[in-house]
């Protein structure tokens, strides 16, 4: 296998190969196969291998990416799994999922007429290789340490962090209150992105380790804030955002009216088996419906793709900027488009109409005005526009915001910003509540994946050291991502 690189010049940019739309709207399978060894080196080999990597650059994780991709190139795949695990705690889940047009991809330095290497692919067929092959072990600390350390909260920042210090050889417990470990990698992203097999064999990997779970556990009620700062030397909360934004126009209040969340959750608990009778009754679910899905980000995407497979009669997306300033990654509105959702750009609803139940969304087209204080152009409504889309099942995909931790968790003390998410000391990931750390999206607000690891990450290195300094000991804390 040849080990040249800089192949973009007479190889084309391929993806692995993608199930036709008509296969794929009938299930919830991933709509990649898997990337034929010969091909992910060929495509590996695309890399320029650059002076400055802004493919690295651009990555939250400042990802040793050409580095990686030569060894994909030279088919040196076991070396590759260990150069992209030492800065990603699961490239599996980040090559499936991450919005590359929008960070390494999209940073890409080969011109693009020849377009960018194909680098999320590439990394899920290391990782994939490395579990398939059985290189992957649980965690086997050298040294076993007597403190202990709580994660709230099992999605991507609490299993990275979990991940870090349970490598550095102390003991871990992670609460969740739902039933599986993941977070929204499990209940709010459907399978056709992220098959739930693939969450599951990370979560074992880390029980193998040593990390403990306890699931079904809810902060301030099945235990108090402050037994767990009591039982452990430090915590950290990663809880995630999960409040949904509402809208306040006439007609919210109409049945067949749902959350996102509400909504991906159920499809999601029906895929992996479980009883969902808000499904089962027709509440959740969109089959025979014609659906109307708001909102211009992933979770839209997750939204209408997910109506579709469920057998909608018709699905629209309602977004009130263009597709130029959608936030949803490119590359999922294709896939949406390519599946018969229809986009309804530059609209907004104005109203929900129906009796009892909704029948009807009537909406305003919009046009984007002069730019805010961002630099972002702001929509605005074109008078006189207004239109009606019919519809049986509404789904609000507007974002989230955090919920009240202080209240939930009675610890008034819990500091929080004017939005609701927990204050930190960026410096030390800590809270002002010494020993009580925090990351991911409940500092953050909704963000990636991929930042949620980063946060996990840096505030594992800023735990030990915390607790190397509580000791008196002048040990270097575990690398930070960066």
């Amino acid at each position: 296998m040849s080990s040249k690189m800089m192949q973009f010049v007479s190889v084309p940019k391929a993806m692995p190969d993608k199930r036709p739309a008509e296969t794929r709207r009938a299930d919830f399978r991933e709509i990649y196969e898997a990337f034929e060894p010969d091909r992910a080196a060929q495509q590996a080999a695309r890399c320029e291998q650059c002076g400055i990597p802004f493919c690295q650059v651009h990555c939250p994780l400042n990802n040793n990416i050409p580095d990686w991709l030569r060894m994909a190139a030279e088919g040196r795949l076991e070396e590759a799994y260990e150069l992209a695990s030492a800065t990603n705690n699961m490239p599996e889940i980040c090559g499936r999922i991450c919005p590359q047009d929008r960070l390494c991809e999209g940073n890409c330095v080969i011109e693009k007429g020849f377009e960018s290497v194909t680098i999320g692919a590439v990394e899920k067929h290391i990782t994939d290789t490395a579990f398939e092959r059985g290189w992957i072990k649980p965690a086997r600390p050298t040294i076993e340490r007597p403190e202990s350390i709580g994660v709230i909260g099992a999605g991507p920042a609490g299993l990275a962090v979990a991940d870090q210090l349970r490598q550095l050889g102390y003991k871990v417990t992670v609460y969740d209150r739902y039933d599986r470990v993941g977070g929204l990698l499990i209940y709010g992203i459907p399978g056709f992105k992220l098959e739930k097999s693939v969450v599951e064999r990370r979560a074992r990997l880390l029980a193998d380790g040593g990390v403990r779970f306890e699931l079904n556990c809810e902060i301030g009620r099945t235990v108090t804030f402050t037994e767990l700062r009591a039982r452990h030397a430090a915590l950290f909360i990663g809880t995630g955002v999960y409040r949904p934004r509402d809208l306040s126009v006439p007609g919210v209040g109409l049945d067949n009216i749902v959350p996102a969340l509400d909504y991906l959750t159920a499809s999601n608990r029906k895929g992996l088996g479980d009883p969902v009778p808000a499904f089962d009754s027709g509440a959740l679910n969109a089959a025979g419906k014609r659906v109307v899905v708001i909102g211009g980000g992933d979770t839209a995407m997750d939204c209408v793709r997910t109506a579709v497979r469920q057998g909608a009669v018709s699905v629209r997306c309602l977004y009130r900027r263009d597709r130029a300033n959608m936030p949803g990654s490119v590359r999922e509105v294709a896939h949406a488009e390519e599946e018969g959702v229809e986009f309804v750009w530059q609209a907004a609803p104005e109203a929900f109409l129906g009796d009892g139940d909704v029948s009807g969304v009537r909406a305003v087209r919009m046009r984007l005005g002069a730019p805010d204080a961002t630099g972002r152009q702001q929509p605005e409504v074109i008078p006189e526009s207004s239109f009606t889309l019919e519809a049986d099942l509404v789904i609000k995909a507007l974002g989230f915001d955090p919920d009240d931790l202080p209240g939930l968790f009675d610890e008034p003390a819990l500091p929080v910003t004017r939005w609701g998410t927990i204050r930190i000391d960026w410096d030390t990931m800590m809270t002002s509540l010494p020993g009580v750390f925090a990351g991911g999206d409940i500092v953050r607000g909704a963000s990636l994946v991929v930042w949620g690891v980063r946060d996990g990450r840096d505030a594992a290195a800023a735990i030990d050291g915390y607790l190397q300094a509580k000791q008196g000991v002048n040990t270097p804390a575990l690398a930070m991502a960066s």
